[in-house]
């Protein structure tokens, strides 16, 4: 059965990575939770998709540049709630029990991963009781890398899309080079329709993810597919439609 996961907290239902979102989507029966971590030159880990606050929030600049002072007059979009922390995130994720988590280790405004974040993001994972259940993911293979390195205990997750792909020397080549390094690859639903075959040739269906899928048509096709994970921003239509799926089989 195709498992579900619920993109930055379900962002189409609820504000993007908010607590509400991560509260709400618990509600849904999703079958896990992705959200994205970066790290202020301050020391905290704070929830969001972005480098930089202009899309998200009714700040400005990088959100490197936040102290825990002036994160908490910056307001998220279409709420009253700041960006919230890891521990926050956490603390909120932790009473679904057994639910895993994709936390995407993200880096700043320049591309750059932020040094020592993995660490910081294993030791609060370890802290909270959730790294056995959590999955450290990133487009970036050297920052995979550095999570098998710096917390071997934690399961890992590769993102890929076709300009990625390319860039990294041709999805064969790259799926080649991550196989061993994690247990999961999550390919965009557009490359992922066009190398279906190979793919498949190279990758069982229960260790590949597609996203990001938010109509039924889409969603539905990917199940008739038996498609292992399906990551969506409205991961109700997704359950739906799973439902319906599994009562003609």
């Amino acid at each position: 059965m195709t498992r579900i996961t619920g993109h930055r907290g379900a962002r189409n239902l609820w504000p993007e990575n908010s607590l509400t979102g991560f509260r709400n989507v618990l509600d849904l029966g999703v079958d896990a939770i992705e959200f994205d971590v970066h790290l202020t030159d301050s020391g905290e880990l704070l929830v969001i998709h972005d480098a930089t606050l202009e899309r998200t929030t009714d700040g400005e600049g990088p959100v490197r540049a936040l102290t825990p002072q002036t994160r908490l007059s910056v307001k998220l979009k279409g709420s009253d709630e700041t960006i919230p922390t890891l521990a926050e995130v956490l603390s909120v994720l932790s009473t679904a029990d057994g639910l895993p988590l994709h936390v995407e280790v993200k880096s700043d405004e320049t591309g750059t991963p932020y040094p020592g974040i993995v660490s910081r993001v294993a030791a609060e994972l370890a802290a909270q009781g959730l790294a056995e259940r959590s999955y450290l993911t990133s487009f970036d293979v050297s920052v995979l890398e550095e999570c098998r390195r710096t917390a071997p205990e934690i399961a890992r997750l590769v993102s890929v899309n076709a300009a990625w792909a390319e860039k990294q020397g041709g999805l064969k080549s790259f799926i080649e080079r991550v196989d061993g390094l994690v247990e999961i690859v999550a390919i965009h639903h557009e490359l992922m329709d066009a190398e279906w075959d190979l793919i498949t040739s190279l990758l069982p269906l229960d260790r590949l993810c597609v996203w990001t899928l938010n109509n039924e048509a889409l969603i539905g096709k990917w199940l008739e597919r038996g498609i292992g994970h399906l990551t969506s921003d409205s991961p109700d239509i997704a359950l739906n439609l799973r439902g319906k799926v599994s009562a003609t089989v």
